[in-house]
C-alpha cells in the first residue's frame, strides 16, 4: 500500500530516505556540474584524437553501466557503433564478474569503464587485455579504487567519479540518480572531443540547468497535485506500469525507468516502443491485467480484499521523427480497454536537455514510489 499523506510530508519523506535517493535525484544538476570539472582536470577538453574509434565498447556493472551505454548509443547514433560489454560469472558481485574483449577489438576501438564501485577484479583483468590489443581505455570510477591502479599502468585515461560525501557509508544502487549522472557527464564530454556526438560544455551546463529545474517542480516540497513526479508515483501505486515510449530519447528513458522501478521500488513493469507497443501488448490489455476485466471489482470489501492488479499505460514522448505520431492510436488502444494512462513529455530542448528531463522525472517518480511503500 502507498502512504499518499507520506508523499506531502517533506521531513518524513527525509526520515524514510535511508539510501539518499531522494537527494541523489535533487542534486543531479550539480553532480553534472562537478562531473564537468572532474572531466577537465583529467585534461579531456585539451584531448587531440587523431580520428573517430572504429567502435565503442563499454564495461560496467550492472544498470550503471546498461544505462550508460543504451543513453551513449542513442546520442552517437548511427557515427558509430556502442556496444556493452555483457559480464559473465557465477553471481552479480564485484568480485565474481568477468568480461572479454570481442575478437575483433583492436588499436582503432575505444573501451570505456564505468563503474560506482571500482573494486572488481574482473575489470582490472579486462584494462589489461585491452592494453594487451593496442585498445584506448577510458574509465570512470571511485578515486583509489583498484580499477584506478590498473588504467594508470596501462596508461589510459581516468576520471574520478563525481561523488557525495553521505555517498561513501550509503552502499550506491546502480539505478540511483546521482549514480548515472556521474559515470555519463565525462564520457559524454569524452566522446564530444572524439567527435561521436556534441556534448560541449555548454551543452552540459544545460542539462545541469534542466535537472534543476525538474528538481524545482518535483522537489519533497512541492505537493502532489502540481508535482508530476508524485502524481505519477501515486497513479503507479496498485498498478503494473507498461511503459510505452515515442521519439529517440524517450526510449532509453523508458527503459530506465523500468530498471529503476525494480530496483528502486520493487516493482515489476513492461516497457516498448511506439508503434510496435500496440502490436505486443494489445492482448496483455485486452486480458485479466485491463482495468475493465474484473466487473466484480467494483464490489470488492476495500478493507479486507487486496485490490487486484491493474495495468496503466505511461506515455513517455519525445517529438517524433517526422512530425508522425503513434499517441492517438496508444491512446485509443489503451482507453478501449478501459486501462488509464498517464503521460510525460519534456519541454523544448536539445536532445539531450530532454533526454535529462525525461530520466529526471522519472527518477524522481521511482524514488518516491519506493519511498511511500517501503521499498
Amino acid at each position: 500500500m502507498l502512504d499518499e499523506s507520506l508523499l506531502d510530508d517533506p521531513d518524513a519523506l527525509a526520515r524514510a530516505d535511508r539510501r539518499e535517493l531522494l537527494r541523489g535525484a535533487a542534486e543531479a544538476g550539480a553532480r553534472v556540474r562537478t562531473a564537468v570539472r572532474h572531466a577537465t582536470e583529467a585534461g579531456i577538453p585539451d584531448l587531440k584524437p587523431d580520428g573517430r574509434p572504429r567502435s565503442v565498447l563499454i564495461a560496467g556493472p550492472g544498470m550503471a553501466a546498461t544505462g550508460v551505454a543504451e543513453l551513449l548509443g542513442t546520442l552517437a547514433g548511427t557515427s558509430c557503433p556502442v556496444t556493452r560489454l555483457t559480464p559473465g560469472g557465477v553471481a552479480p558481485a564485484a568480485g565474481a564478474l568477468r568480461w572479454e574483449l570481442p575478437g575483433w577489438a583492436g588499436p582503432v576501438d575505444l573501451l570505456l569503464i564505468a563503474t560506482p564501485d571500482g573494486s572488481e577484479p574482473g575489470l582490472s583483468l579486462l584494462v589489461e587485455q585491452a592494453y594487451r590489443r593496442g585498445c584506448t581505455v577510458a574509465a570512470v570510477a571511485p578515486s583509489n579504487s583498484p580499477v584506478t591502479e590498473s588504467i594508470e599502468s596501462t596508461h589510459g585515461l581516468f576520471v574520478p567519479m563525481a561523488t557525495a560525501p553521505y555517498e561513501v557509508e550509503v552502499p550506491l544502487a546502480a539505478s540511483a540518480p546521482g549514480v548515472l549522472w556521474a559515470l555519463l557527464t565525462p564520457l559524454l564530454a569524452l566522446l564530444d572531443r572524439t567527435g561521436l556526438l556534441a556534448a560541449p560544455s555548454e551543452a552540459l551546463q544545460k542539462v545541469a540547468d534542466r535537472l534543476d529545474l525538474v528538481a524545482e517542480r518535483c522537489g519533497p516540497a512541492i505537493a502532489t497535485y502540481s508535482n508530476p513526479a508524485k502524481t505519477l508515483a501515486v497513479e503507479l501505486a496498485e498498478a503494473l506500469p507498461v511503459i510505452w515510449t515515442e521519439g529517440t530519447s524517450a526510449g532509453p528513458a523508458g527503459r530506465r525507468f523500468t530498471a529503476a522501478l525494480a530496483e528502486l521500488a520493487g516493482r515489476p513493469s513492461l516497457t516498448a516502443e511506439l508503434p510496435e507497443a500496440l502490436a505486443s501488448h494489445s492482448v496483455l490489455l485486452a486480458g485479466a491485467l485491463a482495468a475493465g476485466a474484473d466487473p466484480d471489482d467494483f464490489f470488492r470489501d476495500r478493507v479486507e480484499e487486496a485490490q487486484a492488479l491493474h495495468a496503466r499505460v505511461v506515455l513517455l514522448r519525445d517529438r517524433p521523427i517526422g512530425g508522425l505520431s503513434a499517441a492517438p492510436a496508444a491512446r485509443e488502444l489503451a482507453l478501449g480497454h478501459d486501462t488509464a494512462i498517464s503521460e510525460l513529455g519534456p519541454e523544448e530542448g536539445t536532445e539531450l536537455e530532454t533526454l535529462a528531463e525525461l530520466i529526471a522525472v522519472t527518477d524522481f517518480a521511482a524514488v518516491y514510489l519506493a519511498l511511500a511503500s517501503g521499498a
